[in-house]
């Protein structure tokens, strides 16, 4: 009678454990497998929202087949803890196992509206978008200069919507000044800024901006992403620069974001500089001229004068030897990691070659002969009107 019993909870034990494999298996296999949204559809997660309500949302919208498995997957891979804030496209067919992937995945504002400052150097736009979940498609709705009196209604509209995102963008070569002027004009920051941040050290970049936060905070979080970059190409710099600390090669590479926008010449733009400060010729660049003229604070507007040529300022390169005491803007990670590995070159003269580039040569007369066809070039577009 016992061997009977025994062998009929044996049974009952092996048979249990098949079950529960096969359970594991099947909630495994349907935890990966496509899903049933037809279209892409846009979520939002909710700032402090938990998992457990965000799986709710999703099975209402349709885009799980089970909360208890979607909870049950998440746990398992550790992503019920790794929620994450922000507006997401969930493409049609995902998994629940993507989903999950997809909203704890930091800084993916990617989904719904989007208004993003442009801080330029000559002005702030505002550029109001939008995505489409469904052909994934990204659509400008407006686009307004800040400085503008009246701003489109559509900009108050998308204010007051709960689902809203923002970020601010800032373009390699803006001056300290300009970014913390723009971004003490931003009606969803707190402007608390008295002083003019340190030349050089913003990083250009793009930034998520939550409305309430200060402006402080956000130059903070330029300044340590800038700080980072400079550490980082200063580790990895080449050998016999005759540049002694990392904040002299932040001076050159704000030099070389000014003088350039072309992507491909930084680092020739930069062996210029750098062969000049090697054999004691002064760097001569206009841009240093029209930082100690406007300190920053707006853009000159005009071109320069011979006295202000020859006017002596501390960064007046025409005058001065070496560097000048500071940046001239903030330079991007490219200028930044050109300054400290420029290209070979015996270049010593660059000059504007009419196509958006510039003419590069080793001795006076090529660059004469370059200057020569740059004023024939700007003698036909006056010709041309």
């Amino acid at each position: 009678m016992w061997r009977h019993i025994a062998s009929n909870a044996l049974t009952f034990l092996i048979v249990a454990l098949f079950l529960s494999v096969g359970a594991v298996s099947w909630g495994a296999r349907e935890y990966r497998v496509s899903g049933p949204l037809e279209a892409g559809i846009c979520f939002q997660v909710p700032r402090g929202g938990g998992f457990r309500s965000v799986s709710e949302q999703l099975f209402e919208r349709g885009a799980i087949r089970s909360e208890l498995l979607f909870n049950l997957g998440a746990d398992y891979t550790g992503k019920s803890d790794e929620l994450k804030f922000g507006s997401y496209r969930i493409p049609e067919n995902t998994s629940m196992e993507g989903i999950a992937e997809i909203i704890t995945t930091p800084g993916e504002n990617e989904c719904g509206t989007t208004v993003i400052y442009r801080i330029g150097v000559n002005q702030m736009l505002v550029d109001i978008r939008e995505l489409d979940p469904v052909s994934n498609t990204d659509i400008e709705i407006a686009r307004f200069n800040y400085a503008d009196p009246e701003f489109p209604p559509v900009y108050e509209t998308v204010r007051s919507a709960s689902d809203t995102t923002y970020e601010v963008v800032v373009a390699e070569g803006v001056t300290s000044w300009q970014v913390a002027f723009s971004l003490s004009e931003v009606d969803i920051l707190q402007a608390d800024v008295t002083e003019t941040p340190t030349e050089g050290m913003l990083a250009p970049d793009s930034y998520d901006l939550q409305p309430g936060a200060t402006v402080s905070s956000v130059l903070a979080r330029m300044q340590s992403a800038q700080a980072q970059i400079l550490e980082e190409a200063w580790a990895s710099r080449v050998d016999g620069l005759p540049l002694e600390t990392p904040e002299e090669a932040l001076i050159l590479a704000s030099i070389i974001e000014k003088e350039t926008g072309v992507a491909d010449e930084r680092r020739q733009v930069a062996s210029v500089f750098i062969n000049r400060l090697n054999r004691g010729m002064r760097l001569q660049t206009d841009p240093t001229v029209i930082y100690g003229i406007t300190r920053g604070e707006g853009v000159l507007g005009r071109g320069l004068r011979q006295s202000e040529l020859r006017g002596a300022t501390p960064w007046n390169t025409y005058v001065i030897e070496g560097l000048p005491p500071t940046p001239i803007a903030n330079p991007g990670r490219a200028s930044i990691e050109a300054a400290l590995d420029p290209d070979s070159t015996d270049y010593v003269f660059f000059v504007a070659d009419g196509t958006g580039g510039h003419a590069f040569a080793t001795n006076l007369d090529d660059h004469n002969r370059n200057v020569a066809r740059w004023r024939e070039i700007e003698a036909q577009r006056g010709s041309d009107g």
